[in-house]
């Protein structure tokens, strides 16, 4: 459930108005999704626990969104040309791979929320669902855990220590929280492993109070992406961020330099040649060809020659 946080100069894509716009809904829907998810944690001390399933299902769906605008949006930047993968090992194993996996750990956490919720409604007849339930409990933090690993093993060459450390303040609570909700889906399944219990007895309290942890971190690291996504806006163009490595960035500028719209390419050609008739008219100014028919001015003779003239 960890969301990607980037420092590349390609994230600033798009329009400045509509990215800004796009960034700030970002990072705010998944501080909200975080605060639904830690109240469905703490409704499950309470005397209505499907209640609290109800709320994890809406911030799990709330956070599958992030992850996807966060895939979305970094494929979009390099133009979705796959290959700039193969150039740059970082553009693949964290701005594409992380989005996706986090993505798969909030299907499956999702997935495994809803059949404890089926199972508790329609009653005790369905041991399959239980079964995978608890399995994909499992799998999904797991999931988040590799997600979060990923995150936090970025490489920073140009990025200035501000960066860094904005950087660094999300990707701590992140893994704190991972390891939280990992350990917790673990220690529920082996306590429920020798108990037959059925629907949403499975829910152990470790398991409660561990992901209410979990939660709270979660909601630190996203507070932390708003102050960071405000950050770079406020500074715009005086950060130094990370450019694409092993010449992946001059191959993207060079595609697309060579892909100019044709309006675009028309402007540029006038461009040119009003420049061009521009410097021959300066030319001609400057170079003026002498007229044939113009009378020869008189030469001024010197006063030496007048006095030698007049002597002899």
């Amino acid at each position: 459930m960890v969301k990607l946080a980037s420092a590349r100069e390609f994230r600033m894509y798009g329009p400045r108005l509509s990215r800004n716009r796009a960034e700030y809904m970002n990072a705010g829907l998944y501080v909200f999704a975080t605060v639904v998810l830690l109240g469905g944690f703490v409704a499950q001390l309470s005397k209505e626990p499907k209640s609290g399933l109800v709320l994890m299902l809406i911030a799990l769906a709330l956070i599958l969104v992030v992850n996807l605008h966060d895939l979305v949006a970094h494929l979009a930047m390099f133009d979705y040309r796959m290959p700039l993968m193969e150039f740059d090992l970082q553009l693949a194993l964290v701005e594409f791979a992380v989005p996706v996996v986090q993505a798969l750990g909030t299907v499956l956490s999702f997935l495994g929320i809803l059949f404890l919720l089926i199972q508790a409604e329609k009653g005790y007849g369905y041991s399959k669902l239980e079964r995978h339930a608890k399995n994909m409990l499992i799998a999904g933090p797991v999931l988040w855990l590799l997600g979060s690993i990923h995150n936090s093993c970025q490489i920073y060459e140009r990025a200035d220590g501000h960066v860094q450390i904005l950087q660094q303040s999300i990707h701590i609570p992140f893994l704190i929280g991972s390891v939280l909700f990992t350990v917790g889906a673990i220690l529920n399944s082996r306590e429920q492993h020798e108990l037959f219990l059925h629907g949403l007895q499975l829910l152990g309290r470790n398991w409660v109070w561990l992901g209410m942890g979990g939660s709270l971190f979660f909601l630190i690291g996203g507070l932390a992406n708003v102050v960071k996504v405000f950050k770079m806006q406020q500074m715009g163009d005086g950060l130094r961020l990370e450019k694409l490595r092993g010449g992946a960035q001059e191959r993207l500028v060079h595609e697309r330099e060579g892909q100019v719209p044709l309006i675009l390419e028309d402007h540029r050609r006038r461009s040119s040649q009003r420049s061009s008739v521009r410097h021959d008219d300066e030319h001609h100014l400057h170079h003026v060809e002498p007229n044939p028919n113009a009378a020869a001015e008189p030469v001024p003779t010197p006063y030496k020659d007048v006095l030698v003239g007049q002597t002899s």
